[in-house]
């Protein structure tokens, strides 16, 4: 008997769980959910069952043939797993958990109507990775164990809801289908509820289980793909213009990669609090606000999480410590469908972007070299400490060099083929590399493959892109410490991953007066794409170029996407001589902690921690 993750108290002597009926009733009042979770193990078990929870509060476990009490209890908090919810089995195979949410729910995120683009209701939405499904029912939360689902959501009746599942039905509630849940009927069946209702017939880690609950609307841009966006006309219609090649990727990764196995390509557009650029969450994307920049080029992001369809989603790590199985190959699936549909200089400058992006987390992780390691050990670790580009784009480095030695049309082969045998199962980096030598015949002779997975830093045989417009961007980057910005009318063609390619390769220190200077031709601080101004405030900032403190304020309380947080944060409070910008900083927070996602606040508590 062990347990199988690091994150999680599954234990490898226990059955795994192979389905999960949910029932929810939404309590927008005190910020929970009133539930009740059948678990279907795949044989019967007598003795205990550890479950992983956190932040719930258990009210009984039933049997659900004659629902009468079955043992429990629930151990002391780990401050990264949570809870171990042990159950006593004698001889059964379903249990029936009646429970709450509490507010501390990491998963959730609750906000008020004035926190809503319409500010009429509310709304509620989950972000499960990696660890935080246990937070919304308690399971064996750990991706090696993949679940199929049903759920009932009991909303108010002015609010729709979507799920990472097929809708079944928007119907009225049914008296006694609560009778054991802690709200009761007559809460269920009250006025003004509906019920919606959904399935997922295909198996999936518990870090992709999400759904939002609010005024949704929606606009239809392709036969399987539907825009949803809270009701507010602008966001929608922005949101359908700039998605509205999604079914032409669809077409490319299919060509890649075999085919949607998923039926719909849903996409959520959430409130500016969600912690991610985009969360891959089978039919139904979740993503920011800030993807949409008015000109198409927030399909990159789209890209990425559809390649997730299969790499990720279909393919999926045993546990965090293999992250770069679902980040490294998506990462280099999202780029071959940028190449087919936008042109191989685009899919360059985001390979140079990357490239620039994982030596940077080289030095980030240079007193922990453990996480520059593709296959990393994480015991202790919470993932969301450690959540880094270095699965992302040395796992991406890692399968490009191996294109390189076979050839494309020979790795892409290779690629359909290892979808095919492991989909719908969870695997680790072992698994692959046995695949890996088994179909490619002495790869191992050619590319130190121990040296790659096991090994810190970047590899020698790694590889900095070329290209002429890659080359360019970098060159007028150099030339900028000698004091010459680059003209008009060599960046008159430049969208916002030029930009960002410029601004990443420009010295970290320059001076102040610099920094006045080139926003004074280019207007970077005033940029709608967000990725060009987090860019040059960054810079602002390691230049004590106070004129933009204000900028970089807005910034914060404006979004909640980590990958804006993380660097403006730190670039605030890391260092010497930092008292003003810490005290800034730490003001910026409080004034701005609510409205940020649970992940996200701990990710900020952490840089403070680290730093101050």
């Amino acid at each position: 008997m062990a347990p199988i993750d690091p994150h999680s108290f599954t234990d490898s002597a226990h059955p795994l769980t192979t389905h999960i009926s949910l029932s929810f009733y939404f309590d927008f009042s005190s910020s929970a959910i009133h539930a009740s979770a059948l678990l279907s193990l795949q044989t019967t078990l007598s003795g205990p069952l550890h479950l992983d929870a956190r932040s719930i509060s258990v009210v009984s476990v039933l049997d659900p043939e004659t629902l009468s009490s079955i043992p429990f209890s629930l151990s002391d908090p780990d401050p990264i797993k949570g809870q171990k919810l042990t159950i006593s089995l004698s001889d059964k195979s379903s249990i029936l958990i009646i429970y709450s949410t509490t507010v501390s729910s990491s998963a959730l995120q609750w906000l008020k109507p004035s926190q809503t683009f319409n500010k009429t209701f509310p709304f509620v939405y989950t972000q499960c990775q990696s660890i935080h499904a246990r937070s919304v029912f308690p399971c064996q939360d750990t991706p090696a164990a993949r679940i199929c689902y049903t759920a009932r959501l009991n909303i108010p009746r002015e609010l729709s809801a979507v799920m990472s599942a097929r809708h079944v039905d928007r119907r009225q509630p049914i008296s006694g289908e609560a009778a054991s849940l802690p709200c009761g009927d007559d809460l269920w069946c009250a006025e003004g509820r509906v019920v919606e209702e959904f399935s997922m017939e295909q198996p999936i880690p518990p870090y992709l289980f999400a759904f939002a609950v609010g005024e949704l609307g929606f606009r239809d841009v392709g036969p399987r793909t539907r825009v949803y966006a809270e009701a507010a006309g602008v966001v929608l219609d922005a949101a359908a213009a700039e998605f509205s090649g999604t079914e032409d990727m669809i077409r490319q990764g299919e060509k890649l990669f075999g085919p949607y196995e998923w039926e719909r390509f849903d996409l959520l557009v959430l409130p500016p609090s969600f912690p991610y650029g985009g969360m891959e969450n089978p039919r139904m994307v979740f993503l920011t606000p800030t993807v949409i920049k008015g000109d198409a080029s927030g399909a990159q992001v789209v890209a990425h999480e559809l390649a997730h369809s299969w790499t990720g989603n279909l393919i999926t790590n045993t546990t965090n410590e293999h992250f770069w199985l679902n980040e490294g190959f998506t990462t280099y699936a999202e780029r071959r469908i940028v190449e087919a549909v936008q042109g191989e200089d685009m899919a360059t400058l985001n390979i140079g972007i990357g490239w620039r992006g994982l030596n940077e987390e080289m030095e980030r992780f240079k007193d922990n070299m453990e996480f520059t390691k593709l296959k990393t050990n994480q015991e202790g670790v919470d993932p969301d400490d450690v959540y880094s580009q270095v699965p992302y784009e040395k796992g991406f480095q890692f399968l490009w060099r191996i294109e390189r030695e076979i050839g494309r049309p020979a790795f892409d082969e290779f690629l359909k083929k290892y979808i095919a045998i492991f989909k719908f199962k969870s695997i680790d980096t072992d698994a692959f590399l046995q695949f890996l030598k088994a179909n490619v015949p002495g790869i191992e002779t050619k590319i130190d493959l121990e040296l790659w997975t096991e090994g810190y830093g970047i590899p020698p045989d790694a590889y900095e892109p070329v290209s002429n417009l890659y080359t360019k961007i970098v060159s007028l980057a150099s030339e900028f410490k000698t004091g010459r910005m680059p003209r008009e009318d060599e960046v008159a063609d430049w969208h916002g991953q030029e930009w960002e390619l410029y601004l990443e390769n420009l010295p970290k220190s320059i001076e102040a007066s610099q920094i006045l200077a080139l926003n004074a031709r280019y207007r970077l601080s005033e940029s709608k794409d967000y990725e060009v101004k987090v860019s040059f405030l960054q810079l602002a900032i390691s230049s004590r170029c106070r004129d933009y403190y204000g900028e970089v304020e807005n910034t914060l309380k404006e979004v909640g996407r980590m990958k804006y947080l993380r660097p403006l944060y730190t670039a605030l409070v890391q260092g010497a001589e930092k008292d003003e910008e810490r005290i800034f900083a730490k003001r910026v927070f409080a004034e701005t902690r609510e409205c940020y996602h649970p992940i996200a606040q701990g990710v900020v508590e952490s840089i403070f921690s680290k730093h101050m």
